[in-house]
């Protein structure tokens, strides 16, 4: 009779207190595997081509996670798997003697050693033939029923390492993230930039429109925050002299979540002196086309129901004219925020009561244009209510040189020719200073940050900045539609 439940656990206890009484640590120091599971698998197959099928490898030493077990009375089959692959594993009777009996207290979950020759069987599976056996590690809890545990969605974001020894395509969505970050860091260290690190904790919470989270720092007695950006930061060392600089770290908003939010995230900020939007916009397709070449082996991806192509030039667009073209609203015609609400309602967008002129028309962009925005484009030259801290178009000073990226319906980049007169930098934080008392908001507007304009006033160059979610790159580069299934541990409500 199978065991459920609490049986099941009793008898992984009863298992692991047999080895014990046999003298066997179920959990030791060591053990000195020669090679992963893939590396065995390649050098079979390198062996077999120059000896033959029926070739048995000299013996190497592997060690994995039991994920099958089956029992054949004098020989028992197995699969262990790592993080590079999974392979059968023979115990056979005769050959492994007294050692045979440890077989008995395996379980689903465990994590074994084996050591011995690999070779083809009549099946055609690549087997080790196991003629020594190390018991690395107890299971105590039995694995998710396969195609049962693993159904709950919320069970594999909150035990994710769950999801990761089940699932392989978990597994393989890590590793394309992770590789993503290797191939952007690559990117921008050949084009002389310097990764550097700014604080997380900062006394002023600005460089984005967003809520901070808040805490208190006991030896200082003072109010610090989560960092939203690490922009103002990144900037003090430009003017500082470092002329190309970017970090890739974790930022926090204290803000909903959805598919494509989460309160924490990673974001890659880079700032590079003498350049501006135009310039960050041919780097931007250069280096996201070329991370997906890398990784992939392509630029093309599916996500969704459609084939994304990275392969620069982007589509490049005017932010009014694709605001005008998707809503039939040209917001140039609309400087009064009441106007523009009642149009924006008349056309059926909700607004949230006491916004601003400037959070309305991203509300346009991203309730109508976003969406709409499935292959790379850039969308160019914000309205100056939406971006203090870029440079004026010096043609049209009610537009800023900023662009943002977009691709599969979702934004991925953000960025400006930076302003650096502090004079008019200084009047830009006010003027969102009187405008988040005015309409009594507590978050959405940058503070303002004297530290950073006293470094502006000793001069920092011509600058092109760059935002880029970290996280959102890599849901289009692994074709996954919710952040969640790119961030390893998301945030989830309490259970």
């Amino acid at each position: 009779m199978v065991r459920k439940g609490g049986d099941l656990l009793l008898s992984r206890r009863e298992k692991f207190q047999r080895l014990r009484s046999k003298g066997i640590e179920p959990f030791p120091n060591h053990y000195r595997r020669t090679h992963t599971i893939g590396e065995a698998l390649a050098y079979f197959k390198s062996n077999e081509a120059e000896e033959g099928a029926q070739t048995r490898t000299s013996p190497v030493a592997l060690a994995g996670r039991i994920m099958s077990l089956r029992g054949m009375g004098k020989a028992t089959f197995l699969n262990i798997q790592d993080i590079s692959g999974h392979i059968q594993v023979h115990l056979r009777r005769d050959l492994l003697e007294q050692e045979y009996e440890l077989a008995r207290d395996l379980d689903l979950g465990d994590f074994l050693g084996a050591q011995g020759p690999l070779f083809l069987t009549h099946t055609g599976e690549i087997t080790l033939e196991a003629s020594q056996v190390t018991f690395l590690s107890k299971a105590m809890r039995p694995l998710p029923e396969k195609w049962h545990g693993l159904s709950d969605v919320e069970m594999r974001h909150r035990q994710r390492y769950l999801d990761l020894i089940t699932n392989p395509e978990a597994r393989r969505n890590f590793q394309v993230r992770s590789r993503i970050i290797g191939a952007m860091r690559h990117f921008l260290d050949a084009k002389g930039f310097m990764e550097v690190e700014t604080p997380v904790l900062v006394p002023v919470a600005a460089g984005a429109m967003a809520q901070p989270f808040a805490t208190h720092h006991n030896s200082l007695d003072m109010d610090l925050y989560l960092r939203i950006a690490t922009e103002l930061y990144l900037k003090r060392l430009i003017v500082g002299g470092l002329d190309k600089v970017y970090e890739i770290g974790r930022v926090f908003r204290n803000e909903g979540i959805d598919q494509d939010h989460n309160p924490e995230f990673t974001l890659l900020e880079s700032y590079e002196a003498y350049a501006d939007y135009s310039d960050v916009m041919v780097m931007v397709e250069q280096m996201v086309s070329t991370i997906a070449q890398e990784v992939l082996g392509t630029t093309k991806v599916q996500f969704g129901e459609n084939v994304i192509d990275f392969a620069p030039p982007w589509r490049r667009v005017s932010m009014r004219e694709e605001v005008l073209r998707c809503t039939g609203i040209d917001f140039q015609d609309f400087m009064d925020v009441a106007a523009l609400e009642e149009k924006m309602k008349s056309i059926g967008i909700h607004v949230e009561g006491r916004s601003s002129r400037g959070r309305l028309i991203d509300k346009l962009v991203t309730a109508s244009v976003e969406p709409q925005l499935i292959q790379p484009t850039f969308l160019l030259d914000y309205p100056l209510d939406m971006s203090p801290l870029a440079k004026q178009r010096s043609d049209d000073p009610s537009l800023v040189e900023r662009f943002e990226g977009f691709a599969g319906g979702m934004e991925i980049a953000n960025a400006f020719s930076e302003l650096n007169d502090p004079d008019e930098q200084r009047q830009r934080f006010m003027d969102q200073e009187d405008l988040r008392k005015k309409m009594e908001l507590d978050e959405d507007m940058d503070r303002l940050d004297e530290d950073f304009l006293l470094a502006l006033e000793h001069g920092m160059p011509p600058t092109g900045g760059l935002g880029m979610g970290i996280d959102r790159l890599a849901m289009l580069l692994t074709g996954q539609e919710s952040i969640r299934e790119v961030i390893l541990f998301p945030q989830l409500r309490e259970r």
